[in-house]
C-alpha cells in the first residue's frame, strides 16, 4: 500500500507541476485554457467555477496529463475570442508556453534537491570495503577499510567527499566522460594519507547500469567482520558462534570485513556441496576456533552458502546537510549534474553505446517511491527530484508529441517563416505516436525483467 500511494504521489505532484506550467504561462500570454486535466481517459472528478473558465478534471489513468487550450486548430472559434486563441499568439509567446513545463519540472527538482539537503540525508561514510577481486580499486591499490576523504579529475583541484553516495556519483559521471578519477585515501582513523587513480576511462560508457560499482571493485560501506543475531538451530548456532563475536580468520585467511566474510560464506564447492570451514573468532578478548558448516541455499539458478546469522555491524553513516544558500546553490549544481547525466545516457543509448536496460518505466519508479519513503522524507524528495528531472528532460526531446517536438516545429517556423503543413503535423504526430509506444513497451519489459531477476 505505501509503494501504491508513493507511486500515486510522485505522478500527482509532477504531472501537477508539469501542467501548471504550460497553464500559467498560457494565461500571462492571454490564451483561455479550457481544460486542466491530471490523468487521461474517463473523467472521475471535476470543478469549474463558471462556464467561462478552466475545467479542472481528474482522470482515470494517471500516467500523465495535459492542457487544453482554444485554438482554431481543434475547433471552432468565436470572432470575439481569436485574441485568445493559442494559435494566434506570437511564436515566441507560444515557445514560451511549451518550453514552460519541462522548465517547471527543472525548478521543481531545484527546490526539492535543495529542501533534502536543508533537512539533510543520512548516507553510508565513504570508508570501502574490501574491493572486488581484480577490479580497477584493487589494481589502484584500494583497501579494506579506506576512507576516500576527496577526489579530483586533474589531481590539483580537489574536492571533498562527503559521503559513499556522493563517490558513487562522482565515479559514474568520470565513467560517462572516459577520465580517471583521483582519489585522497586515509585509514578509518583519518591517518597516513595517500593518493591514487581509477583509471575508469578503460570502462566502456556502456556498462553505466546498476553493476557498475561491482565492475569498478566498490562494493559495500565498511562493516566490520562481527557476527550479530544468531537463528536458533541454524549452522551458526550448531558451530557455537555467539553475537558480537569478531571474525579474525576463515580456514587461515585474515578476514578484514563483513563483505569478505559473506563471500567466503556465500562460496561453494564445485561439486555445488557447502565444506566445513575452520574460523578463528575472538569473544571477550579471547580467541577460539570452531568448525563452522555453512547450509545450500538456492535462488533460481544461483546455490549459495549460508550460516543463519546477520553478518556483520551497521556501517557508519554521516548527515549530509547544508544551510539555505549552500542547499540552494547544491540544488541548482545537482539539477544540471542529473540533466546533463540524462542526456549523454539518453545520446549514448541512441548511438549503441548505452544499454537500453538502462530505460525504466512505472513499476520501477513505483518501486523506488515505495523504497523512498520508508527510509524518510529527505530520501523521497530526492527521488520526486530525479523523477522531475527525467521528465522535464525527457519532454524536451524533439519527438512528436512531446514538448521538444513542438519546439522543433516552432524553430521550422522561426528558420523558413511559415508553419509545418498540416499534412506533415499528420505524420509526424502518427510517427511519434509509434515511437513513443516502442519506448513505453521496452520500459515496462525491462520493468518486469528486473522484477523476475532477469535484467
Amino acid at each position: 500500500m505505501t509503494t501504491v500511494l508513493a507511486f500515486l504521489v510522485t505522478l500527482g505532484v509532477l504531472i501537477v507541476i508539469h501542467e501548471w506550467g504550460h497553464y500559467q504561462v498560457a494565461r500571462w500570454c492571454g490564451v483561455k485554457v479550457l481544460r486542466f486535466s491530471v490523468g487521461f481517459g474517463r473523467v472521475v472528478w471535476r470543478r469549474q467555477g463558471t462556464p467561462d473558465s478552466t475545467e479542472f478534471v481528474v482522470s482515470a489513468l494517471p500516467l500523465g496529463g495535459y492542457v487544453k487550450m482554444l485554438d482554431e486548430r481543434e475547433d471552432t472559434v468565436q470572432p470575439q475570442e481569436l485574441g485568445r486563441a493559442f494559435n494566434r499568439k506570437s511564436l515566441l509567446q507560444r515557445t514560451a508556453i511549451v518550453s514552460a513545463g519541462p522548465a517547471a519540472n527543472l525548478l521543481l527538482a531545484v527546490l526539492l534537491y535543495a529542501a533534502a539537503h536543508w533537512i539533510g540525508v543520512d548516507e553510508p561514510k565513504a570508508v570501502l570495503s574490501t574491493p572486488v577481486a581484480g577490479s580497477l580499486a584493487e589494481r589502484a591499490g584500494m583497501r579494506s577499510g579506506d576512507w576516500v576523504r576527496a577526489w579530483s579529475q586533474d589531481g590539483v583541484e580537489w574536492q571533498d567527499v562527503q559521503s559513499l553516495t556522493d563517490l558513487r556519483w562522482q565515479v559514474t559521471q568520470a565513467v560517462l566522460q572516459g577520465q580517471a578519477l583521483s582519489l585522497m585515501i586515509s585509514d578509518a582513523e583519518g591517518r597516513s594519507r595517500r593518493q591514487l587513480t581509477l583509471e575508469l576511462g578503460r570502462i566502456d560508457g556502456k556498462d553505466v547500469d546498476a553493476g557498475l560499482m561491482q565492475r569498478v571493485g566498490l562494493g559495500q560501506p565498511y562493516s566490520a567482520p562481527v557476527i550479530g543475531d544468531v537463528m536458533a538451530d541454524g549452522p551458526a548456532d550448531k558451530a557455537g558462534l555467539k553475537k558480537d563475536d569478531r571474525v579474525l580468520r576463515v580456514d587461515g585467511v585474515s578476514i578484514a570485513d563483513a563483505q569478505q566474510l559473506r563471500e567466503r560464506i556465500r562460496q561453494l564447492a564445485p561439486d555445488g556441496r557447502a565444506t566445513p570451514m575452520l574460523w578463528l573468532v575472538e569473544r571477550v578478548g579471547v580467541s577460539r576456533e570452531l568448525t563452522v558448516a555453512p547450509r545450500v541455499m538456492g535462488d533460481g539458478n544461483q546455490r549459495f552458502g549460508r550460516i543463519d546469522a546477520f553478518v556483520g555491524r551497521v556501517p557508519e553513516v554521516v548527515t549530509v546537510q547544508k544551510g539555505p544558500i549552500d542547499g540552494l546553490t547544491q540544488g541548482f549544481a545537482k539539477t544540471w549534474e542529473v540533466s546533463a547525466l540524462t542526456v549523454r545516457m539518453l545520446g549514448r543509448m541512441l548511438i549503441g553505446e548505452a544499454s537500453l536496460k538502462n530505460l525504466s518505466g512505472p513499476l520501477t519508479i513505483a518501486d523506488y517511491a515505495g523504497q523512498s519513503v520508508q527510509l524518510g522524507l529527505a530520501y523521497y524528495l530526492g527521488f520526486l527530484a530525479l523523477v522531475s528531472v527525467s521528465l522535464g528532460v525527457l519532454n524536451l526531446l524533439p519527438l512528436p508529441m512531446l514538448d521538444g517536438g513542438h519546439l522543433m516545429y516552432y524553430l521550422f517556423e522561426a528558420v523558413t517563416g511559415r508553419p509545418v503543413s498540416d499534412l506533415w503535423l499528420k505524420w509526424l504526430q502518427r510517427g511519434g505516436a509509434l515511437i513513443m509506444l516502442l519506448l513505453m513497451s521496452l520500459a515496462l519489459s525491462n520493468d518486469v525483467a528486473r522484477l523476475l531477476g532477469l535484467n
